[in-house]
């Protein structure tokens, strides 16, 4: 008998651990630590109480446990979806906005493993959520056995007592030796679900009115000159900020601003926030061409379903020929057409025959040789959209930079593209990825930059050069979201956006303007059109 009740003892105590540990699982990166699992998370008590008390009706019991089974998987699911987008975008995930990334995740580790390795982790998630499932269903069944009915009224006690110092906690009132920390992320969720509803709504309401509709006569005052935009991924102010980084990219940038000066090209500095960090580039280049923040997939799939006239539109609309060069784009991509480019060159039209960077489908050096090629004859001037993936996670490997007229067909690269650990390796060390990153962000900005100086000549084209959002948060080391913009080109040309206060050179100086990156279109547009629309009341 006394061996019995030890065991059940052992049983309700084993049981009561795993509820513990989900309960107490955070769903910040920062927050994992063994203090967090040894607070005692006040829903503990105030479930096992329930179970307790209920245990003597079984239709009720079996109904409390399953839905009990059901909110802890989920908001399982929902913490560890937030540990990682915390890790990887500086931010929580979204149930309404951020479905998404389940598909993305699996195409980057496709990209990454192959195939067959990237299904055997979806296999291997979904046998992890059968097991969890199980479990808690078997931990919460124990603690459903029938006791006598003082025992389960004194649960019924405990767990309204505990009920009520869980919504103390929550409301802060008191400071309980415990922590409601599930349900206030719980209550989190709920809460940024129904934002994100009503935001979606303001946003289509937004994007339905446009100032420059109807407008004509834009973008004259440069008179018929090429534009390109360069995006350099994961390229922010961590470049700049931290000296992991500043140090080899800064003096990057004082060498190329005099190679510049020296073909003749001027260039100018500023900062726009970008509305992501870590990830998901195209949320960046939709709110740069929208003049809207498209800071997550629901707002930027409202904003191309939207009668909004992106910075590709308009140009479209003054006589520009519109085309975008995206080497990372391997799968259908109509979303191209629908922001307004006549023209893509994806990575399949990009004519590379070179091995692949693991992720990166070409090192970005190839695609600045390549792109102005394989466009299409046309009278009009170009307004091109180019996104380089070089400094694209993982970092490695990184090739040299070549002798632009040697690239050819991009077999040349093929000695460098598994040169060095693979990422598994690197990754396991994270200075180690921090050093990968610095050294990719040089490599695309050596490639950017020494493009940019090759343009030189009477009908070189204004060039901007800006990154998309910061890295990782654990990667930037540098709170916020900036990212550099540069404007290179003819000092004539320069000249129009004198009325920006921007800063001379590559470098933002301490007094660089600050912009939101959707404010970029509409000052764009405004500085280079000679009757310009009246700014917004």
């Amino acid at each position: 008998m006394s061996g019995g009740r030890t065991g059940r003892a052992a049983l309700l105590l084993l049981s009561a651990l795993v509820i513990w540990v989900l309960l107490a699982l955070p769903n910040r990166p920062s927050a994992l630590g063994v203090g967090t699992f040894v607070r005692l998370p006040l829903e503990l008590p105030v479930l096992l109480g329930l179970l307790v008390a209920t245990a003597g009706r079984p239709r009720l019991s079996q109904a409390l446990r399953i839905l009990l089974v059901a909110a802890l998987t989920a908001i399982t699911i929902l913490k560890l979806a937030d540990l990682a987008l915390h890790e990887t975008f500086s931010r929580p995930f979204n149930p309404v906005t951020d479905r998404f990334v389940f598909p993305a995740a699996l195409n980057l580790l496709t990209g990454t493993l192959g195939p067959v390795a990237a299904w055997g982790v979806v296999a291997l998630a979904v046998a992890a959520l059968a097991l969890l499932v199980w479990l808690l269903a078997w931990a919460f069944g124990c603690w459903a056995r029938p006791v006598g009915g003082a025992r389960r009224g004194v649960a019924g006690f405990v767990a309204l007592g505990f009920a009520l110092v869980a919504a103390a906690d929550l409301t802060r009132t008191t400071d309980p030796p415990g922590r409601a920390g599930t349900t206030r992320i719980a209550l989190a969720h709920a809460d940024r679900a129904q934002s994100a509803a009503r935001d979606l709504t303001a946003y289509r309401r937004a994007a339905a009115s446009d100032p420059f509709a109807g407008a004509s006569g834009l973008l004259d005052r440069l008179e018929g000159r090429d534009v390109i935009v360069l995006f350099v991924e994961s390229y922010g102010r961590a470049s700049f900020s931290n000296p992991l980084y500043s140090t080899t990219h800064v003096p990057t940038l004082e060498a190329a601003a005099t190679g510049l000066a020296d073909a003749g090209f001027g260039a100018r500095s500023l900062w726009l926030t970008s509305p992501i960090a870590g990830g998901q580039s195209w949320l960046a280049h939709g709110t740069f061409a929208s003049g809207l923040e498209t800071g997550d997939q629901a707002r930027y799939g409202a904003m191309l379903a939207s009668d909004r006239r992106t910075l590709w539109h308009l140009a479209q609309e003054a006589g520009y020929r519109t085309a975008a060069v995206m080497p990372a784009i391997t799968l259908p991509w109509p979303e191209g057409p629908r922001s307004g480019f006549e023209t893509v060159l994806a990575a399949a039209d990009l004519g590379y025959r070179g091995r692949p960077f693991n992720w990166v489908t070409m090192p970005d050096q190839y695609t600045l040789a390549a792109w102005p090629r394989l466009l299409p004859p046309d009278p009009r001037p170009g307004f091109v959209q180019i996104a380089l993936i070089s400094s694209h996670a993982p970092w490695m490997p990184i090739p040299p930079m070549l002798d632009w007229d040697a690239i050819g067909d991009g077999r040349v690269f093929d000695r460098y593209a598994e040169a060095g650990d693979p990422p598994r390796v690197v990754w396991q060390d994270r200075d180690r990825v921090r050093d990968q990153y610095r050294q990719a962000i040089d490599y695309a900005l050596r490639a950017a930059l020494g493009f940019a100086a090759r343009q030189a000549g009477p009908d070189a084209p204004l060039i901007i050069v800006l990154g998309d959002h910061q890295p990782a948060s654990s990667i930037a080391q540098v709170a916020g979201r900036d990212v550099p913009l540069h404007l290179i080109g003819p000092p004539d040309v320069l000249a129009l956006f004198d009325g920006w206060n921007p800063t001379p050179g590559l470098v933002p100086g301490p007094g660089a303007p600050v912009w939101p990156m959707a404010a970029f279109r509409d000052r764009f547009v405004r500085a280079t059109t000679t009757a310009r629309p009246a700014e917004p009341s």
